[in-house]
């Protein structure tokens, strides 16, 4: 790799073995380079020192994780002709830099576009302010998980011409950050403010004025309802908005829904995830906006007639509808003989479907890619049987806590899903670990596990209802959590994980 010189990306994130000795001979022979990974290593300053000495084109520098530099390192990024090209940084959960070290980028690197610090909770307000006064393009910013980041860094952003803004988890970003949006990102076009629960409606209104704005995602912001949206809908925004995420924002209901209907012309994707207050006539909204492609009504009460009426929609390719416990196989059936474009379906942990739908999606949806039956107990090998045999494009399943089902179903699906990628199939206790190995081989991704199904799950290992509970419900929200974790650790039992 050291005589590679039309090298332009490299990427050794994650290699353990990487030193700055073996950096320095890599860097010697590449000169080309404009795209560097060196993400979870442990490179130190002598590395940093390398990197204006050789690679003078580089673009784009991912060091995210790299904890051995320090500020000092940053300061090399000056040296010789610099890093004066690079336009994108990724520094998340580097938590050694200090606000010197900031400084130091800034005086290395003024051409810096994307900012990416997600995982860093050492990063202040003081932080931004030092940065920005010289690099002005910044265009787009990522901070997930900096909880001390404030009001005040929108305010030093504003030098900036910002065009995404992505937050998450922050208890000290109020209304007035977006009073800094409207009145200095006239062309903003992507807002990523999730779990920012201290935001009102009087934030809506303040983004109600962006022309440009495509993509809007409040997921968790609790004090977001229909009186906000309404106004947000009623301002020149409506016109452009493309994606909308309202998941938790469990005060909307059915007035914002028609607004929505009425006003976004352009919307494709729609996500309103455990919107407790939506009915039916939401619901005949929704089937109205030809312009939409997916929507994720998981959590709602959407009933069976609901699901008639979203059936008069047709052109629907990615639908989710997870925990909605009111809708029916017929629902189900009914929504698929019209919905012959389909090609994502979750209706996971809707415990009362049975094989019909299953056999619904086969002999109507045969362009299905991606299907999510997890926690659906009364599936048995016979609906797996009929739809490997009519779903031919079939890249992605999800059967966990299947319990009726047998190694007789991997079978078919190595016969029929010959595209089948990711198969994940966590507490089927009816599938053998010998099967279960034997299948990891033809898919690119596994998860499996023979154990009993979580209480969480909403029955016991024999499909048996049990009592919904509070604490059976917070058990789910501490243990999601862990079992995502376990779906993909490569410590776990062979029994438990294979791939």
């Amino acid at each position: 790799m050291g005589h590679c010189k039309n090298l332009q990306e490299l990427n050794v994130s994650d290699c353990q073995s990487l030193t700055d000795e073996s950096m320095r001979h890599i860097s010697e022979g590449c000169p080309g380079v404009l795209y560097l990974n060196l993400s979870n290593t442990t490179i130190t300053n002598r590395t940093m020192r390398l990197l204006p000495r050789y690679f003078p084109n580089l673009q784009n520098l991912n060091l995210a994780y790299c904890r051995k530099f320090t500020d000092k390192g940053l300061q090399y990024l000056n040296l010789g002709n610099g890093c004066h090209k690079l336009i994108y940084l990724d520094l998340s959960g580097c938590t050694q830099i200090s606000v010197q070290g900031f400084r130091n980028i800034a005086n290395s690197c003024t051409g810096i576009m994307h900012l990416t610090i997600n995982d860093m909770p050492t990063l202040t307000d003081n932080c931004v302010k030092v940065l920005v006064e010289k690099c002005l393009q910044i265009s787009t910013v990522v901070f997930i998980g900096s909880p001390h980041i404030s009001d005040c860094a929108f305010k030093a952003l504003t030098s900036c011409n910002l065009k995404k803004i992505r937050f998450e988890g922050n208890k000290r970003i109020t209304d007035a950050c977006f009073k800094y949006i409207d009145k200095n990102y006239p062309g903003i076009n992507h807002i990523y403010m999730v779990d920012c629960k201290t935001l009102t409606d009087s934030s809506l209104k303040s983004l109600s004025v962006l022309k440009q704005l495509t993509v809007l995602n409040l997921t968790n912001c609790i004090r977001i309802s229909d009186a906000g949206l309404r106004q947000f809908l009623d301002g020149s925004v409506s016109v452009k908005i493309r994606e909308l995420n309202l998941n938790n924002c469990s005060l909307v209901g059915d007035p914002a829904i028609v607004k929505l209907s009425e006003r976004c012309t352009n919307l494709h994707y729609l996500s309103l995830r455990n919107c407790e207050h939506l009915t039916d006539l939401a619901i005949e909204c929704i089937a109205n906006m030809q312009s939409l492609i997916s929507i994720d009504l998981s959590g709602t009460s959407i009933s069976h007639e609901g699901l008639a009426l979203l059936s008069r929609h047709r052109k629907l390719r990615e639908v989710s509808l997870s925990e909605c416990t009111n809708i029916t196989d017929m629902g189900i059936r009914a929504f698929c003989r019209s919905s012959m474009n389909l090609e994502h379906l979750d209706v996971s942990h809707c415990s009362q479907l049975s094989d019909d739908i299953i056999k619904a999606v086969a002999i109507f949806c045969t362009q299905i890619t991606s299907l999510n039956i997890a926690g659906c107990p009364k599936i048995t090998d016979g609906g797996l049987e009929t739809l490997s045999a009519k779903c031919h494009y079939l890249h992605i399943l999800d059967i966990s806590g299947c319990i009726l089902l047998t190694d007789q179903i991997l079978q078919d699906l190595r016969v029929g899903c010959k595209q089948l990628r990711i198969l994940k199939m966590q507490f089927c206790k009816s599938i053998s670990v010998a099967a279960a190995h034997k299948m990891s081989s033809v898919v690119q991704h596994q998860e499996y596990s023979s154990r009993n199904p979580p209480r969480w799950f909403g029955y016991d290992s024999d499909g048996n209802r049990l009592a919904e509970t509070h604490h059976r419900m917070q058990l789910r929200k501490k243990t999601e959590l862990l079992v995502k974790d376990t779906f993909s650790s490569d410590e776990e039992s062979s029994d438990s994980n294979l791939k």
